[in-house]
């Protein structure tokens, strides 16, 4: 299996630390409102690539925080007159509900950054005795970029370049050694939260934060680091200098980071108007829907939001969903229980879509290969499958095809999740049938949904349903 390394800009062969194991960080949101289909995507690819792990025998320990004490959370508490621990809290719940709509699974910790706060102190403290820190006059704690000399080497970026005024960085300060450094401890203003620390009442700064969590959780050295490339820099590469600092070992051996989610081709922000939360997508889409788009494309690859896409991405999971409800609904309708031997050579043929299926996922991820080969699976089913067939042959290919669908987090099991897409599907299948002039399986779809409590009707404007 290879991975695109961020640091080394190549595919690299997978390794991890120790075998048959694997730690893994994935930065998590800051939550401070509901999380936007910007925050879905890592989620959704590094879950994948979580289950793709689990899939092939791996001990995955997944650990993804919250960050939980931040300027926007205070500015939101202060507006709301309340303490800055009941908006992290909601928006922690609600974010959770919207992981498990998405089908992503709980991180083995979830960590928040507000109890965690002795180790940020503690590891600030080792970065001033190594001479990496030193705490200003006002009691704000920076970390000395210069001297830790691999600064720029996940984003290859230099410091004479940033020097000359790379804006993400670039703080002038009169309490600063250089204009370079960056927080790892301020004091705390009227009215926000803080913490007692040697240097002054105050709070962390954010990178300080996940270098913490990721060494308590997964240890000083781990296998891979995550997170969209926006963080590369400065928050990974601010990450890489207070670890290996402090720690005198690599921090991450693989960096992985996804590519940014564009909204009708421009870039999602609320003052264009185009700013979507997994909520509002949940509106119009089960989010098993968002789930399969996001695996459309490559997870380095930009990725495009349209409605247009959004429905494609609908139908595409309902082709699937129909496939295995087809499926069950044969196994009920067999009289055959025994595979016979020309059902047996059927199905050893279905290993080429599972050895696709594992290649595109050896190759970087690859989920839209993978979901390609899972789609000539499916061809394949609905092509040789049928009541004919024994139960055990039936049942095999949907062991398969359930198996791989749960590597990409595709729910077959609870087809009411995705009752809506696969109506509409029958439906589409009905009005072909009718066209083509297949009367008796228009009438036979009809009678199907009827059992399934679904009404139709036909109108001027087309078929409209509703439940019984």
């Amino acid at each position: 299996m290879k991975v695109f390394n961020t640091m080394t800009r190549q595919k690299e062969e997978f390794v991890p630390l120790e075998e048959g194991k694997v730690s893994m960080y994935v930065c998590g949101p800051t939550v401070y409102n509901l999380i936007h289909i910007g925050n879905a995507r890592p989620m959704i690819v590094f879950d994948t690539f979580r289950r793709y792990l689990e899939y092939k025998g791996y001990d995955v320990n997944y650990v993804s925080n919250f960050t939980d004490v931040d300027d926007k959370i205070i500015k939101k508490a202060i507006e709301e007159g309340v303490d800055a621990s009941v908006i992290s809290e909601r928006y922690i719940a609600e974010c959770k509900k919207d992981m498990a709509a998405m089908n992503v699974k709980p991180a083995t910790t979830h960590p928040l950054a507000t109890q965690e706060i002795q180790g940020m102190i503690d590891m600030i403290s080792t970065l001033i005795e190594k001479g990496y820190a030193y705490a200003a006059a006002d009691g704000t704690v920076y970390y000395r970029t210069r001297k830790f000399a691999e600064y720029g080497k996940l984003s290859h970026k230099n410091l004479d370049d940033l020097q000359a005024g790379h804006r993400d960085i670039k703080v002038t300060g009169e309490l600063k050694e250089d204009a370079l450094d960056f927080v790892l401890w301020k004091p705390k203003k009227e009215g926000e939260p803080y913490w007692e620390s040697p240097w002054c009442e105050g709070r962390p700064g954010w990178h300080i934060e996940c270098s913490v969590m990721s060494k308590k959780y997964l240890g000083e050295e781990i296998d891979i680091h995550a997170g969209g490339e926006d963080l590369i820099f400065p928050h990974h590469e601010n990450e890489i200098a207070q670890s290996e600092a402090a720690n005198d070992v690599p921090f991450a051996k693989y960096w992985m980071h996804n590519g940014f989610l564009n909204i009708n081709n421009q870039k999602m922000s609320k003052s264009l108007g185009n700013f979507f939360t997994v909520r509002d997508i949940a509106e119009k889409y089960d989010l098993q829907v968002l789930r399969f788009f996001m695996l459309s494309a490559h997870y380095r690859s930009p990725l495009n939001f349209s409605a247009d896409l959004m429905e494609a991405a609908k139908n595409g999971l309902a082709r699937i969903v129909t496939a295995a409800t087809t499926l069950k609904r044969q196994m009920d309708a067999t009289t055959k229980q025994d595979m016979t031997e020309e059902e047996k050579a059927q199905f050893d043929a279905t290993e080429d879509y599972v050895k696709k299926f594992e290649d595109a996922m050896d190759d970087d991820a690859n989920t839209a290969d993978a979901v390609s080969a899972v789609f000539e699976l499916v061809k394949y089913i609905n092509t040789n499958a049928s009541s004919e067939n024994s139960r055990v042959f039936l049942e095999l290919l949907y062991a398969r095809l359930n198996t791989l669908c749960d590597v990409l987090g595709i729910i077959l099991e609870q087809e009411e999740e995705l009752l809506d897409a696969e109506v509409e599907a029958l439906i589409q299948e009905r009005t072909d049938a009718k066209k083509a002039k297949n009367f008796a399986r228009a009438d036979e779809i009809r009678e199907e949904l009827k059992k399934r409590g679904i009404l139709l009707e036909d109108t001027r404007e087309g078929v409209k349903w509703k439940r019984a």
